[in-house]
């Protein structure tokens, strides 16, 4: 199986070394294992690091790019297939359709928006997809805290731990998409909520 793999990263050129460097090395590691890359579409930031070394390495890049960001002149002419989309919302919905597998590395307010709505498709049941935290320079530490909260304080069943994987490297993230097991999700009402309040019972159809 070749695996399309999202990659959810930052357009800032402001960070610090080490966020280049992991980009660079993700993207070698996609390549080299036969893995195709699905990202922003841009020539900026931790983006193009991805994309350059990913297709230094063999791999396929499918960019995906709102019109407005467009017109501002920062995509990749060098993607193998391009997607222009009207807003954001369906550069979400054609990263998703594109992919099977998301890792999101440092990003900010867009990542951030991306990966959680992934989470939820899984955790209700419209994917099985690999979602993986690349937690490079311990940036997702205060968050992943903030989700275990979620979790003790019961807005979240037990299980949503097992909706996503933090990878400390790149090689650890590659190596849990090849290991992954992809199967069909069919999730019932006990699988979602904490607790079925008396009186609900599912529709036959559902």
């Amino acid at each position: 199986m070749k695996h399309r793999v999202c990659v959810y990263s930052s357009s800032s050129s402001t960070l610090d070394k080490i966020y280049y460097d992991q980009a660079c090395e993700l993207g070698i590691l996609l390549g080299k294992n036969n893995m195709d890359l699905v990202y922003g579409g841009s020539k900026v930031g931790t983006m193009y690091e991805i994309a350059k070394s990913a297709k230094a390495n063999g791999a396929k890049i499918i960019g995906v790019m709102p019109e407005k960001l467009y017109n501002f002149g920062v995509s990749w002419e060098s993607c193998d297939e391009f997607h222009l989309t009207n807003d954001m919302r369906k550069r979400k919905e054609l990263l998703d359709k594109n992919s099977d597998c998301i890792i999101s590395m440092a990003g900010g307010f867009g990542t951030l928006d991306e990966v959680s709505e992934m989470i939820v498709q899984k955790q209700l049941g419209y994917n099985n997809k690999p979602i993986i935290f690349l937690n490079t320079n311990g940036f997702y530490d205060n968050l992943l805290k903030f989700y275990d909260d979620i979790i003790n304080q019961s807005f979240a069943k037990e299980s949503a731990r097992d909706l996503y994987f933090v990878a400390n490297s790149p090689q650890e993230a590659v190596d849990y998409i090849l290991n992954y097991e992809f199967t069909p999700v069919n999730l019932s009402m006990e699988d979602i909520y904490t607790k079925i309040p008396e009186g609900i019972t599912p529709k036959s159809n559902v």
